[in-house]
């Protein structure tokens, strides 16, 4: 495994709507530095030679009224089309992947970060769980991840387009070294959270 010196490396796996990202919150606020691969696309979206190669294989109708990227019509258009998604993958992902990779450098000097989480929806797809320490699973109901999902704007239909592209819930539980319960109220997250976390950091 290649592992990051003396900062444990935490990656989240979990279905679409399971929490992930409020996990992640929780890690933060104990002193860890979350990686967010959702952020980090967007945030390539708005860079020029980027938009570019998006647009060229896109088109205009992925635009926006102020001419910005939607990337909720980006997705649509991407999973409606299994070669257009992977056409797509190949330019945003190396380049996801090597600002995580800066990002994870940076973490390992600053005294202040106590462990490194990676909130990457394709954790394990890309290989990336071979970096980690220790994979946490979150654990959700079908049914409260669909509510949760329609909040982000995701109907049933879109979640399980999206999750074909994905190795199943059984097999991102059977990698993961620890499980949190996302089925009741923030404070039980919080404790488990603290819980995982304390292990972690004081057993390396």
């Amino acid at each position: 495994m290649d592992k990051i010196a003396e900062k444990p490396v935490i990656g989240i796996l979990g279905g679409i709507g399971s929490g992930k990202s409020t996990i992640a919150a929780e890690f933060a606020k104990l002193g860890c530095k979350v990686i967010d691969a959702d952020r980090i696309a967007h945030e390539l979206l708005e860079e020029l030679p980027v938009r570019e190669k998006v647009l060229a294989l896109f088109g205009q109708a992925v635009l926006d009224s102020s001419g910005k990227i939607d990337r909720k019509k980006l997705a649509d258009a991407a999973f409606a089309d299994h070669k257009i998604l992977t056409s797509l993958n190949t330019i945003i992902h190396p380049l996801v992947l090597q600002r995580a990779q800066e990002l994870i450098e940076q973490s390992r000097s600053q005294n202040q970060v106590k462990a490194i989480v990676l909130d990457m929806p394709l954790l394990v797809e890309v290989g990336w769980h071979k970096r980690c320490d220790k994979i946490i699973f979150v654990n959700c109901e079908q049914k409260l991840r669909l509510e949760r999902a329609k909040k982000m704007g995701f109907d049933k239909k879109q979640i399980k387009i999206r999750e074909n592209f994905q190795i199943s819930l059984d097999n991102k539980a059977s990698l993961a070294d620890n499980t949190i319960e996302n089925n009741s109220d923030f404070s039980a997250i919080a404790k488990q959270v603290t819980g995982i976390f304390s292990y972690i950091v004081d057993n390396g």
